[in-house]
Order: C-alpha cells, then sequence, then structure tokens
C-alpha cells in the first residue's frame, strides 16, 4: 500500500458485528492492504446503543454528532474533532445521542480479525 487519502465517501458501510442496530463500520485500509492496523469510519444512528468488551486497541475520532462511552470507571463524551481511546479488553457501552454520530477509526491489531 502507498500513501493514501480516504474520504467516509470511500467507505462501504456494513452493520457492526453482533448488533442489530443502526450502527455501521465501513473500513478503508484492513488486513487485506498488508498494514498493522485498521482504518475506517462509523456511523450510528440516533440514540443507538452498543455494548462490547474492545477486542482491540480503538481509538475513535468524532467527524459528526456526540458519542458518550461509558466504562465500570468513566463515561465520556466527544464531539467533532475529539478522540475517544478504548484499550484492548475495556467493557463498554457506546451510546450516540440524538443527532447521530460519525467518527473515524483507527484499530490494532485488525478488529475483523479479533472477532474471528
Amino acid at each position: 500500500m502507498h500513501v493514501s487519502k480516504f474520504a467516509v465517501s470511500d467507505a462501504e458501510f456494513e452493520r457492526s458485528p453482533g448488533q442489530e442496530g443502526d450502527i455501521f463500520a465501513g473500513n478503508v485500509v484492513d488486513q487485506r492492504h498488508g498494514g498493522p492496523v485498521t482504518i475506517g469510519f462509523g456511523r450510528y444512528g440516533p440514540f443507538q446503543s452498543l455494548e462490547e468488551t474492545v477486542s482491540v486497541h480503538d481509538t475513535m475520532m468524532v467527524i459528526e454528532g456526540r458519542l458518550t462511552v461509558t466504562t465500570d470507571d468513566v463515561t465520556v463524551t466527544a464531539g467533532p474533532g475529539e478522540l475517544i481511546y478504548m484499550p484492548q479488553g475495556e467493557k463498554v457501552t457506546i451510546r450516540s445521542h440524538e443527532e447521530g454520530a460519525v467518527t473515524a477509526y483507527v484499530t490494532y491489531p485488525h478488529w475483523q480479525e479479533a472477532r474471528d
């Protein structure tokens, strides 16, 4: 792979694994490209909630809207231009607000391989 630029419109969104809500992920770089990280975009409809134990180190940047991530120890809310880091093994609840959210993410290692 070489130096590349990506936009939300480059992502092919699929429903986030293991849930039925209005939450979608679209990788633009992943294990198929030979790099060590997955890079992509997320899309959350209004008032969605996802509970999971994070299988990878996951960093999300909120591009539009707001997201709140809650653990047993902390609750953080991020808006446009802010990052949320979720370490591997952390049990989290990710909630979108009334406007939904669009995110960019980087995971290490590849989240699809970690879920298999």
